[in-house]
């Protein structure tokens, strides 16, 4: 109870030093939820007892009802066991209340910086020019805001926008700009989120242009082709893992069930990815790996980390956003816990759990794709569902707090964020705050 702050919200500003201390002591493990407790009421019973000697008359009125009210506070503590959080997921008892608050403090900043780049024409630009995909993603920001939601007139506006690029095959799209699957994704989660019935013809017409765009047997590629069940930025192009996730992603969000053929070939794709030769039949991949993943395995492999050389050999590199962006595809895809595939995964997360970098790309690349490496990092452990990772030195990190505790450091003083790495579109303030922000929401929710 304590970390829910029910007893400072009842005690008001006389238990907030005591809140300053708790939130001073280490995080190293050897504070248990009992001590927690002691803890919390010895520094409450001697504030009181200090309170009474320093008490002026102004305060002798009003003092018993503060003591009564902070009396109750901690009989209430030593009973409460509700959650921190709406949801039933259970949480670790170490996690406290005050970086939540700080970083829902955060998306304030985040939103308020949106609200006020909103064009006239209700979209966000990308590069100077109003852009669907940004706007979906920004939308998507507003709906899931406690203080916004779906019938607010910033979405409103920014739905109308997007829905005036549904095109007569059911995607959601510029036609010019040659990134359909892209564009229809992110426009389809930002729609759905809004729960409207109105909207489910578009809905419907977007995701089965989802599922169009899958290369499988309609296209002449049969499970022995590398191309079978990805996706790529368009129907002719080639796929790879970061579109492939990205229609997963989507199709994940707006309801379709794990048993749908659409997530079984991907699936076939996706351990393409994985530098994993037991699971992968691909040439670059037989002499074994390290269970991370790359960005395609078309013509022969490719990934935007590079190579590195293992026992004298060069081998494909495995990275963070890749890796992420896999292992939460396979989730979705149905595989478990026990399978080798999810084991071998998590087993890179753990060696390489950092938030400083896109983790295992080369040192002068680090740090491109950095935010889109925190929206899928957030993604994917929110979909396994541990509140903690230990690393491969034994470390347990809180990943919800790590992450939110980044992203408010990283955050600038107009409410924006953007990567000094500018790739990959990361130098604009609008694409890297929309990926900031729904990766705290997938955090904190």
């Amino acid at each position: 109870a304590f970390t829910q702050g029910v007893w400072l919200q009842a005690a008001g500003p006389l238990a907030y030093s005591t809140a300053n201390v708790f939130e001073r002591l280490p995080r190293t493990g050897g504070i248990t939820p009992w001590s927690r407790s002691q803890f919390q009421l010895r520094m409450a019973l001697t504030l009181m007892n200090r309170s009474e000697r320093y008490a002026t008359k102004s305060t002798a009125t009003t003092y018993p009802a503060i003591r009564t009210r902070l009396a109750a506070a901690i009989l209430i503590s030593a009973v409460s066991t509700t959650p921190l959080y709406a949801d039933d997921t259970p949480r670790q008892p170490e996690t406290n209340p005050y970086w939540r608050d700080r970083t829902l403090k955060t998306v304030d900043s985040g939103l308020r910086f949106f609200a006020s780049t909103q064009q006239e024409n209700g979209g966000w630009t990308l590069r100077g020019k109003t852009d669907p995909a940004v706007s979906a993603l920004i939308t998507k920001c507003f709906i899931q805001d406690r203080n916004f939601g779906p019938d607010h007139p910033i979405v409103l506006r920014s739905l109308k926008f997007i829905l005036k690029h549904v095109q007569p095959d059911g995607g959601i799209y510029v036609p010019d700009m040659g990134l359909r699957n892209y564009y229809t994704s992110v426009s389809l989660m930002a729609i759905y989120a809004t729960r409207d019935d109105r909207y489910a013809p578009a809905i419907q017409r977007a995701r089965a242009f989802l599922q169009r765009g899958q290369w499988d047997e309609a296209e002449s590629h049969d499970t022995d082709s590398s191309w079978y069940g990805g996706a790529g930025y368009g129907k002719h192009k080639r796929p790879d893992l970061s579109n492939t996730q990205m229609m997963l992603e989507a199709l994940h969000q707006s309801g379709l069930p794990e048993t749908d053929q659409t997530f079984q070939k991907a699936l076939v794709f996706i351990s393409r990815c994985q530098m994993l030769g037991e699971h992968n039949d691909q040439k670059f991949a037989k002499n074994g790996g390290d269970g991370g993943f790359i960005y395609t395995p078309v013509n022969g492999g490719e990934s935007k980390a590079g190579t590195e050389t293992i026992s004298n050999m060069p081998r494909l590199r495995s990275y963070g956003s890749m890796t992420y962006a896999g292992f939460k595809s396979m989730l979705y895809a149905g595989l478990s816990r026990n399978d080798p595939r999810i084991k071998s995964a998590l087993g890179w997360i753990r060696h390489h759990y950092t938030l400083d970098v896109n983790p295992n790309m080369p040192s002068a690349q680090s740090k491109q794709g950095l935010y889109y490496y925190y929206h899928v990092f957030a993604r994917a452990l929110s979909t396994y569902g541990d509140d903690t990772i230990t690393d491969s030195h034994g470390r347990k990190h809180h990943w919800r707090r790590d992450l939110c505790n980044k992203l408010t450091s990283l955050q600038r003083n107009d409410g924006s964020w953007v990567n000094e790495s500018d790739r990959w579109f990361e130098g604009d303030p609008h694409l890297v705050s929309a990926y900031a922000i729904l990766a705290i929401q997938s955090a904190v929710r």
